[in-house]
């Protein structure tokens, strides 16, 4: 099935701003119509930002409040709900938990990191699952109910984004967000801080990359994001309250054949102190991410070859936390876990460090 053509501009200087309002209601070709301009910027640029999203900003902000209670707790408390000690990758990240990004040259940033808060008798968590399971809740007054607030306000809007993709796209309802019913989706609470040492302000403090999973929704109160367009140069994603930003990950790049974009990005140290809050919208943990029939022409062939959605997430995570690495555990392919540079991503061939 075709899909509207869109030309790729080589001198974007910023992101469309799109209001979700008609995807609300129940006229269809409004729907429609805001379906098609999200679709037109995940294809030319594979970021964009969104306002009428239908989250109240005094829940985000009341979400902000508790990562900021967290983050201003004594290192040693902190360190009580370090991620390393969880078994399916939940909890606290340390400053000193540093992935392989060559552009990181002042590097300083702590995160929270919180999924789909299942049981502990989930029977994925018991057989050893690394990316589903219980969350790690610290023990701090009205965080875990906050915080999971938004987690399920977040996610639905995930699965309205998405849906609105399917039918740009021409897909049946459901192709994707029928793969998302125990996803692998997982919400970072992050805190950036320049050290007084960081002279150069447009350092890279978190180092250029892709988001793996499906797509990003982002809600950031400091400016510093930076977004590489297709000529390789960047641009500075303005921080506005009232709007998240969105972008393309790799799973729908590939669910896409490439008609959808995952686009480098990275957070330069513009400002002293920097909080964001990102949710990785994925798809079920064994969910073969492979280009829909509708989306490829007669004589069309992949650009990647099929994958996992979770052992995909899975390598890049061993890639981006050393401990990981450490633990020595089999990878999914069932080798040890080798060094971070020998795990590649092949959506981040086009990233240009300059």
């Amino acid at each position: 099935m075709a899909v509207l053509a869109v030309e790729r501009s080589e001198d974007l200087t910023s992101l469309p701003l799109i209001s979700l309002q008609g995807l609300r209601g129940q006229d269809r070709a409004a729907f429609r119509r805001v379906a098609d301009e999200i679709g037109a910027a995940a294809r030319e640029i594979g970021f964009f930002r969104i306002c009428d999203h239908g989250i109240d900003l005094d829940m985000v902000e009341a979400t902000y409040k508790m990562a900021e209670r967290f983050f201003a707790l004594p290192d040693e408390t902190k360190r009580q709900y370090y991620i390393g000690l969880s078994t399916n990758h939940r909890g606290y990240v340390p400053f000193t938990e540093k992935g392989d990004y060559p552009d990181e040259v002042n590097r300083s940033y702590e995160a929270f990191d919180l999924g789909l808060d299942l049981p502990s008798d989930d029977p994925d968590y018991l057989a050893g699952n690394r990316v589903l399971g219980p969350n790690v809740w610290p023990d701090l007054d009205g965080f875990k109910a906050m915080v999971s607030q938004y987690y399920a306000r977040i996610s639905a809007l995930g699965r309205l984004v998405c849906s609105a993709l399917e039918l740009h796209l021409g897909l049946p309802t459901g192709a994707m967000t029928g793969q998302m019913t125990k996803p692998i989706s997982q919400l970072r609470l992050l805190h950036y801080v320049r050290q007084s040492a960081t002279l150069n302000h447009q350092s890279v403090n978190m180092g250029a990359h892709t988001d793996y999973e499906c797509l990003t929704l982002l809600h950031t109160r400091n400016k510093g994001l930076q977004v590489m367009t297709t000529d390789g140069s960047w641009i500075d994603i303005p921080a506005d309250p009232n709007a998240f930003v969105v972008n393309i990950g790799d799973m729908l790049e590939a669910w896409s054949n490439g008609l959808l974009r995952s686009t480098p990005h990275r957070v330069l140290n513009l400002c002293p102190e920097r909080f964001s809050m990102p949710y990785f919208v994925a798809a079920n943990h064994d969910t073969v991410i492979q280009p829909f029939a509708q989306l490829m022409g007669k004589d069309e062939q992949p650009k990647y070859a099929p994958f996992k959605a979770g052992a995909h997430l899975e390598r890049m995570l061993i890639r981006d936390f050393p401990y990981l690495r450490n633990r020595r555990q089999p990878d999914i392919s069932g080798s040890l876990a080798a060094d971070a540079a020998s795990i590649q991503n092949p959506f981040e061939k086009r990233i240009t460090r300059s």
